[in-house]
């Protein structure tokens, strides 16, 4: 389901473009840094660790443990295995964006 609130998107293109002006950096070099931020966290968060960036959000692994769930053509009850997943939480300043201030 799209949440009626979003007005516009920002692609990875964009988000370079944009990050390049206001660092008064080269797309190029955006894109290098950006890269090995998502590398770096998706390790750590991949290793069990936690990243964390104040403000903006934290990162990290949750175990999620063995549930009963529906199979939703069938209606059939099934065993959804125990697993790890990631977890983001927003961060203070992120959280105030998102509400218009």
């Amino acid at each position: 389901l799209r949440s009626p609130i979003k007005e516009k998107s920002m692609n990875r293109h964009e988000l370079v473009s944009t990050a390049g002006e206001r660092a008064g950096m080269s797309p190029d070099d955006v894109d290098r840094a950006l890269t090995a931020l998502i590398a770096a966290i998706t390790d750590e968060v991949g290793a069990g660790g936690r990243v964390a960036l104040l403000g903006f959000a934290t990162f990290e692994s949750a175990q999620r443990e063995e549930r009963q769930g529906r199979n939703p053509h069938t209606g059939d009850s099934m065993t959804i295995p125990a697993r790890r997943v990631a977890r983001i939480t927003a961060g203070s300043a992120l959280k105030r964006a998102a509400a218009g201030g």
